[in-house]
């Protein structure tokens, strides 16, 4: 059982209108989220991996800095950045939203991060919608908490693209 800010993107992101299995960033109107606007953030994807393109105020609060272009897996501790590449795959693959739950050093109890594809303005799955939520409503920090720690990581509901299927041509398998 997830947080209710946690719950609350998720529903919102699998209620946004969309042609296929990945809603377009267009559809998102991040002020329906009320009170969760400040720990709501954009980034984009790339070959050279995840960087931020907006953040909410209690998340660069949280990190201590100006977030626009910062990398995803900077934020991370080493050791953690195979897991949070694994589920950032994964939201992208399956088509579906990622919880990952995290710690940081000067952090009570965990944070609830949440990623969720979205398309672009080209259309195509580039962008992520992610949400910080602390476990501890009161833990709304006012200074920096140093790296996450990824402790774990699940996909939520149900996949959105079916699963592969072995195809052959003349009894070769080629996919």
């Amino acid at each position: 059982m997830f947080h209710p800010g946690t719950q609350t993107l998720i529903d919102h992101w699998a209620a946004l209108p969309s042609p296929g299995p990945i809603p377009p960033r267009a559809g998102l109107d991040p002020m329906r989220l009320g009170r969760l606007v400040p720990q709501l953030f954009t980034a984009d994807r790339s070959p050279d991996g995840v960087s931020f393109r907006l953040a909410g105020a209690w998340i660069e609060t949280l990190h201590g800095r100006p977030m626009r272009g910062v990398g995803w897996l900077d934020l991370w501790a080493s050791e953690s950045r195979t897991l949070v590449a694994a589920a950032v795959v994964q939201t992208f693959r399956e088509a579906r939203p990622v919880v990952m739950v995290a710690e940081a050093a000067r952090l009570r109890g965990v944070l609830e991060i949440v990623i969720a594809p979205m398309r672009g303005p080209g259309g195509e799955a580039d962008q992520l919608l992610g949400l910080y939520q602390p476990a501890l409503d009161q833990e709304r920090r006012r200074d920096a908490v140093g790296p996450l720690t990824a402790r774990l990581s699940v996909g939520v509901g149900v996949t959105g693209r079916p699963p592969l299927t072995l195809a052959t041509v003349d009894g070769r398998r080629i996919a």
